[in-house]
């Protein structure tokens, strides 16, 4: 049954976690094509908190502003995965049925952070696998497809040496574990409360961050994957060997404009947002293959608190909000 409101949370106007406001909208009915989904979990990102708060790289203000909103997001409903229950289904949807089980990526799109989200059933949705809770299944797809699109960008081969430059948050953690699955050897700079969390995701090699400057060091690699800009490509070329890439998941405007070293290049840019990564990372989840990193938990009424966590920079893996009650095991 489809109720006849649901709550949201939006976000008006820049600011911090405080212009985030409840609000009570009509529940939309799904059309052709859509389903309606009750939504068990879902995350704050990264993304979300930047696009709250507009803290944007260098060089991006007013174009960010451009794009996203002047004053506020336009789409002011954020939030880019979940999991959940599908609540119904629009004329001609054959592929899912009430009660199932899924996990829906919206990417830019946004609008998870209510309790119920439309989807279009042919769009990046995946049932769930069943050895994932739902709070794992909310935080499979935007760290995973970010890594999985740079990876591939990379072409990164077995044998190569990664070196990962914070490797304990949404994204690093799908790295870690992704470049490994690709037969790469992995080093990764962490802080040295997550050390023991990086090296079980499959790190060969976990160094402090408080006391490693690999920009001094001798060692090279062939990917430097810097997932928080943490550095630069200038600075981060030397460490290169030839042919090596840089893959600057959070590059300002000069970093996007760099010009590759010889046989070096940086690899910037925004990750595509591709139903079939959903579906792979799905699969390796299933598989045992990829494991989904809970941090810290909040309330859907707490969802301001989770900003706040996310907004310090020393989230580990995802922050995960528990919008309403999983349905009974069967």
């Amino acid at each position: 049954m489809i109720p006849e409101t649901l709550h949201v949370w939006t976000c008006r106007r820049y600011g911090g976690p405080e212009v985030l406001a409840l609000e009570t909208r009509p529940c939309p009915a799904p059309r052709a094509g859509e389903v309606l989904i009750r939504i068990v979990a879902t995350t704050v990102s990264s993304a979300d908190a930047r696009l709250r708060s507009c803290t944007l790289p260098r060089g991006f203000g007013l174009l960010g502003r451009a794009i996203f909103g002047f004053t506020g997001p336009r789409q002011p409903v954020l939030g880019t995965e979940l999991s959940g229950v599908i609540a119904a289904v629009g004329p001609g949807v054959a592929t899912w049925q009430p009660g199932d089980a899924v996990i829906g990526f919206t990417g830019g799109r946004l609008g998870c952070h209510a309790e119920y989200r439309i989807m279009p059933a042919a769009g990046a949705l995946v049932a769930k696998p069943a050895n994932l809770s739902f709070a794992e299944a909310a935080g499979l797809a935007f760290g995973g497809t970010a890594a999985l699109d740079f990876l591939r960008r990379a072409d990164l081969r077995a044998g190569e040496r990664v070196l990962v430059l914070g490797p304990a948050g949404a994204v690093g953690t799908a790295l870690v574990q992704l470049a490994r699955l690709r037969g790469a050897h992995v080093t990764a700079v962490a802080r040295a409360a997550n050390r023991d969390l990086v090296a079980a995701l499959g790190a060969d090699r976990v160094l402090d961050s408080a006391a490693h400057d690999f920009t001094t060091a001798a060692e090279t690699y062939d990917v430097i994957a810097d997932t928080v800009g943490a550095t630069t490509f200038a600075r981060a070329h030397p460490r290169l060997r030839e042919h090596g890439r840089y893959l600057a998941f959070a590059a300002d405007l000069p970093g996007m404009r760099a010009r590759p070293v010889g046989t070096k290049r940086s690899i910037t840019g925004s990750a595509s947002e591709r139903p079939e990564d959903v579906r792979e990372l799905a699969r390796l989840a299933a598989a045992g293959d990829l494991r989904v990193v809970v941090g810290r938990t909040f309330a859907f009424a707490e969802l301001p608190d989770a900003h706040a966590y996310v907004s310090t920079g020393r989230k580990r893996g995802n922050a995960i909000v528990h919008v309403s009650a999983p349905p009974p095991r069967a």
